[in-house]
């Protein structure tokens, strides 16, 4: 066999296995988009954010637990007072 047919087959050999990688990622990004959202969390959210963290400035009482900071009862929009 020549080299390009084993890469050939090596690639082929690895796509479930790759392609798993791949949802879990897509899932993810969906999870941080709901806590950027503010939204409700599903339990699959929760634990893809416990396991692999929101991303940082992500203003959510969720993603503040996770990273032990306060969570205020009021999270109110300052705005520039003329």
């Amino acid at each position: 066999m020549n080299r390009s047919a084993v890469i050939v087959l090596m690639l082929l050999g690895s796509g479930p296995a790759a392609a798993g990688g791949l949802g879990e990622a897509a899932e993810l990004e969906h999870a941080r988009a709901n806590a950027r959202a503010g939204g409700p969390i599903s339990e699959r959210d929760a634990e893809l954010l416990e396991r692999y963290g929101c991303l940082s400035g992500t203003n959510s009482d969720f993603c503040r637990r996770l990273e032990n900071k306060p969570v205020s009862k009021s999270q109110k929009r300052r705005t520039k007072k003329k």
